[in-house]
């Protein structure tokens, strides 16, 4: 081997050396680049998976809540319609009293009904009949002079008091909704103990 080819040689071997090198430490920052992309998008995934947890476990307690908050309006409505058949069916009983049971209820509303004792009553066309027993009742037991008028009114049950302009309605419908905006609140506490 002469001057020149071992020179040669020797810058080859050098060259290879050296691309090899430069081959080795590119790998090398490739590898790192690559490692480094690798942890950020490790990173970036799980910011990402615990985001969508923690919105996922946001929106779940919403629709949770939201659930809760129809499930006690249907609960409440359905009390509220427990309660709304409760006076119903009281409604319907004192509609349905009859005898002397009817004319004893009709007689104590007159006498409590009445301001100046002199008023005409109206009576359902249910309660006429016993309508006027009542009123021979309360005036007997109050010393008033109702009378029982021959005008029947369009009520399911009870009277209308009138006394010139003034009317005092003692419908039996009336009586309940007037108890009912007093005592639904006992009423629903007796119903759903």
């Amino acid at each position: 081997m002469n001057g020149l080819e071992r020179i040669t040689s020797r810058i080859e071997a050098e060259a290879r050396s050296e691309v090899h090198t430069i081959v080795e430490n590119g790998r090398k920052e490739i590898s790192e680049a690559v490692d480094g992309w690798v942890q950020k998008i490790e990173a970036e995934r799980k910011e990402l998976a615990e985001r969508n947890e923690k919105a996922a476990a946001e929106r779940e307690e919403r629709l949770k809540s939201a659930a809760e908050m129809d499930a006690r309006k249907t609960i409440l409505a359905a009390k509220q319609e427990l309660v709304e058949e409760a006076y119903a069916a009281a409604l319907d009983q004192l509609c349905k009293l009859n005898g002397q049971e009817k004319i004893d209820l009709l007689a104590d509303l007159l006498v409590r009904a009445s301001s100046s004792g002199t008023e005409e009553a109206v009576f359902s066309a249910a309660d006429s009949a016993d309508g006027a027993k009542a009123v021979e009742k309360a005036n007997a037991a109050s010393g008033k002079k109702l009378t029982a008028s021959k005008d029947t009114a369009p009520i399911r049950g009870g009277f209308i008091l009138r006394d010139k302009n003034v009317e005092v309605n003692c419908a039996f419908e009336t009586l309940v909704r007037l108890q009912k905006a007093e005592t639904a609140g006992a009423v629903a506490k007796i119903l759903f103990q």
